[in-house]
């Protein structure tokens, strides 16, 4: 039993490439294997895991969320009412929507200040623009 499991596990790998194994196919009479696949290695389970949780960043605070949380404290309380975060474009550009004109103004002439606050937080420190969008 134990000579048909090793056999049977040798049979699953391939030790040739695609080439070798149609040209022993052709000397064989059986078809070739025509199809643009390729076997890759298996791999373990926790380390694609890993690296979704990465690529998606599952588990760590977005820079909208962290710009949001600390927003009183960029923008000041009195302007908080009249301007949101909307986005972040580009990975490095912060759409801020203003809706009232005097603030609008107030936060252009701050502009570099707001950026210097923005990239003081943590995982923000891509952002090197400020928009400012009515809205």
């Amino acid at each position: 039993m134990d000579e048909r499991i090793l056999s049977d596990s040798r049979q699953d790998r391939k030790p040739f490439g695609r080439q070798i194994e149609n040209l022993i196919a052709n000397l064989r009479g059986f078809p070739e294997d025509q199809g643009r696949s390729r076997i890759r290695p298996t791999r373990p389970i926790d380390e694609l895991v890993e690296k979704l949780l990465i690529k998606h960043r599952v588990g760590t605070s977005s820079p909208e969320e962290t710009i949001r949380d600390a927003w009183a404290g960029i923008v000041g309380e009195s302007n908080q009412q009249f301007a949101h975060p909307a986005r972040i474009e580009r990975d490095r550009c912060l759409v801020i929507a203003v809706s009232d004109p005097i603030v609008r103004q107030e936060l252009q002439f701050n502009k570099k200040l707001l950026i210097e606050r923005i990239r003081a937080l943590a995982g923000c420190g891509g952002i090197r623009e400020v928009t400012l969008r009515s809205g």
